[in-house]
C-alpha cells in the first residue's frame, strides 16, 4: 500500500527523519512506534503531503504520491480538529463533503456512523457541548467518512474510557476485515500486542526495528524459561536461583546455555514434578523500553 524510500527530512540543526525505508503492505495494521520526538510525526506529515521532504520518495499503490492521493488517505491526528460551534451533524456533513462525497451520500453515511457509535441522540449538540469522549468519537467518523484506503490513527484511544476504546478497537478491526490499510502510531504497547500485524520504530529519526509481531518477538528471546518445580528429589544446581518458595512449590528462571527447550525440561523431571515450563518472551512494551532506553528486559 505504502513504500517509503531513503527519506530525510531536517529542521535547521534538527535532523527529524534520517534514510527511512518503509513497506506497509496492504490490508495490515501497521504499528508505527517511537518515543516522542523520534519522527514519527514528521513521517505522518509527509505521507499526508502538509510537508515535503528534503529527498527520498513516498509511493501509494505503486504510483508517487500525490495530491490526488489525499482523497485516498484518511488521518486522524493526535492533536484533534473540531469545529466547537458547529452542531455534530453539520460538522460530519461539511467534512464529508470536503472528502468529496455527494450530498445524499454523505447524509446516508453520517446518519449510519452515528447509529453505529450510539450518538445519534447528539446530532444536534455544538461540538464545545460535548465531552472529550463524545468528540473524540465524532472526530474518527470524520477520518473515516470516505472510505479511504489508506487510514493513519494517531494516538486513537486518547481521551476514551475502557467501553469507548472497545467500540473503537472493533470498528479498527472491521475496517482492516474490509481491506482498509491501517498505520497506528501509539504509545499504548497493550494495543499494539492486541491489533498490529506488523511494527516499525523510529528513535532519534532513524528506524531501529521493522517486521512482524512474532518477527520482532522472536528477534527478542533471551531463551529464558519460568519454571516451577514441586517434589523436589535432589538440591537444585547452584546456577538455578529460586525466585520464590511457598506451599513446596519452586518457582525460578533457567536460561538454556545451548541446551534444547526437551533437554533442560528432562533434565528438570530429574529433580522433581514439572508444573510450568513457560519461555519468557518479552512483550512489546518490554521491548520498547530496551530499544529506547537500553535497558535489560530479563
Amino acid at each position: 500500500m505504502l513504500k517509503i524510500t531513503k527519506l530525510n527530512k531536517a529542521y535547521s540543526n534538527h535532523r527529524a527523519l534520517t534514510d527511512v525505508d518503509l513497506v506497509v503492505p496492504k490490508g495490515v495494521i501497521f504499528g508505527l512506534l517511537g518515543p516522542n520526538g523520534a519522527g514519527k510525526t514528521t513521517l505522518i506529515r509527509i505521507i499526508n503531503q502538509i510537508i515535503e521532504q528534503d529527498s527520498g520518495s513516498v509511493e501509494i499503490d505503486g504510483k508517487t504520491l500525490s495530491p490526488d492521493d489525499i482523497r485516498k488517505i484518511g488521518y486522524l491526528p493526535e492533536e484533534r480538529g473540531l469545529y466547537k460551534k458547529m452542531t455534530v451533524w453539520d460538522q460530519l456533513i461539511y467534512f464529508a463533503r470536503l472528502k468529496g462525497l455527494e450530498s445524499s451520500e454523505a447524509k446516508q453515511k453520517v446518519k449510519s456512523w452515528l447509529d453505529k457509535l450510539e450518538i445519534a441522540g447528539w446530532r444536534e449538540k455544538k461540538v464545545e457541548d460535548l465531552s472529550k469522549g463524545m468528540a473524540q468519537k465524532v472526530q474518527f467518523i470524520s477520518t473515516v467518512i470516505h472510505e479511504p484506503g489508506l487510514l493513519i490513527l494517531d494516538e486513537p484511544f486518547s481521551g476514551f474510557d475502557p467501553v469507548n476504546a472497545e467500540i473503537i478497537k472493533n470498528e479498527i478491526l472491521e475496517l482492516k476485515a474490509k481491506g482498509t490499510t491501517v498505520i497506528l502510531s501509539t504509545h499504548r504497547m497493550e494495543s499494539v500486542e492486541l491489533l498490529c500485524d506488523h511494527v516499525a520504530m523510529i528513535n532519534k529519526s532513524r528506524k531501529i526495528l521493522d517486521g512482524t509481531i512474532r518477527e520482532v518477538k522472536n528477534s527478542f528471546r533471551p531463551e529464558v524459561f519460568s519454571v516451577v518445580l514441586t517434589q523436589l528429589s535432589a538440591d537444585l544446581p547452584y546456577d538455578w536461583q529460586v525466585l520464590k518458595s511457598e506451599d513446596g512449590l519452586f518457582h525460578f528462571s533457567l536460561s538454556l546455555n545451548g541446551r534444547t527447550p526437551n533437554q533442560a525440561l528432562k533434565e528438570l523431571m530429574e529433580y522433581g514434578e514439572v508444573l510450568e515450563f513457560k519461555e519468557q518472551i518479552p512483550s512489546m512494551e518490554e521491548i520498547f523500553i530496551h530499544q529506547v532506553k537500553g535497558t535489560s528486559y530479563e
